[in-house]
């Protein structure tokens, strides 16, 4: 009896073995499949490779295309566009057409403005904070001319030598610019010879001048009255503005190093039409300077006056005919030699 049992529990066994078996296979056959289905919606269809057939002349096709690479495609117009429109790629461009003349010049330039104006914007920056945008437009002008005053009162021949130096270079500069120079063609040799000529010569001689000529008509002439601006705009005319001119010859034939012989033929020839040419400004304009402008600021009041002046004539003379040597004449100078010697071509 208990063989036959036996035989009967191993059939049993091997009957549950081989359904437990067909049921594992079936669910991992399922679970893979599942699997794969949901890669394949993830993942991009891949092309297939088209077959390519071996030949004996595969390897040199491959050599050849390895060695030539096909041309890379150009950008989109898009972005050519906004490449060319970049201002900076246009800065770029522009730097690099410049020559260096224009690049020292233009750098000169960027560079005194910027000390300038951070000079005189920046006289309130310890005690600016908190002001209004109006506070700042009336204190900021006031405390610069508080702060020229108290520099004029303490050293005021160094200071005019500077304030006639200074516009001197801006009247210079003016003029070439009016005459139609690019940055690129500033003569900056004939800026630095008005610079000099009027840090040494119009700034001290200016100062020495307007002292003597007050001194004279208050202390020893006794002239105060309303009227005695005329006689002053008179002595102005006939004894300052020749001498003045003929020194600022002398010292730009010095500067360029010209003999002396020269020096005085340009002295003779220009003399009397140097101050006929005045006339035309001068006058009236030292009505305001003897009548209204202290002592003190009446050098920064004339050489305010002078640039106007430089760039008006200079820019009649740019609109007639002239030579090379007359033109050249008309604007070496930054004040009463430069406009007149321009009103004589205009």
């Amino acid at each position: 009896m208990k063989p036959i049992m036996n035989r009967c529990a191993i059939v049993l066994w091997a009957i549950s073995y081989h359904h437990l078996y067909d049921v594992t296979t079936h669910t991992n056959a399922f679970t893979i499949n599942t699997y794969s289905q949901r890669h394949q919606k993830r993942q991009p269809p891949q092309q297939s490779l088209p077959t390519r057939r071996h030949t004996p002349y595969n390897h040199l096709q491959m050599s050849s295309t390895s060695q030539n690479p096909p041309p890379e495609s150009s950008p989109p117009r898009n972005l050519q566009t906004l490449i060319a429109n970049d201002p900076i790629s246009q800065e770029f461009r522009l730097l690099k057409s410049m020559d260096a003349n224009a690049i020292i010049n233009t750098s000169l330039i960027l560079a005194v403005a910027i000390l300038a104006l951070s000079k005189l914007t920046l006289v309130d920056y310890g005690i600016m904070r908190g002001w209004t945008p109006s506070e700042m437009a009336v204190r900021i002008p006031v405390d610069n001319w508080l702060g020229y005053s108290e520099i004029l009162d303490s050293a005021p021949v160094y200071t005019k030598a500077a304030t006639s130096a200074t516009v001197y270079t801006i009247g210079d500069f003016l003029a070439q610019r009016t005459e139609g120079k690019e940055v690129g063609e500033l003569d900056r040799m004939r800026i630095a010879r008005s610079l000099i000529a009027g840090l040494i010569g119009h700034g001290p001689m200016s100062h020495i001048w307007y002292n003597v000529s007050e001194g004279l008509f208050e202390n020893i002439l006794h002239w105060t009255a309303w009227w005695s601006f005329f006689p002053k705009v008179a002595v102005d005319q006939l004894a300052w503005t020749p001498l003045w001119n003929n020194t600022y010859i002398l010292l730009l034939g010095l500067m360029k190093r010209e003999t002396l012989e020269k020096i005085w033929k340009d002295m003779k020839r220009t003399t009397i039409p140097l101050m006929v040419s005045g006339l035309k400004l001068w006058p009236l304009a030292h009505c305001i300077t003897y009548g209204l402008i202290p002592v003190e600021n009446r050098l920064l009041w004339v050489d305010m006056v002078e640039i106007v002046w430089v760039t008006i004539l200079a820019t009649q003379a740019a609109g007639g005919p002239e030579d090379d040597n007359d033109s050249a004449a008309a604007v070496e100078v930054g004040g009463d030699v430069e406009g007149a010697k321009v009103a004589q071509k205009a």
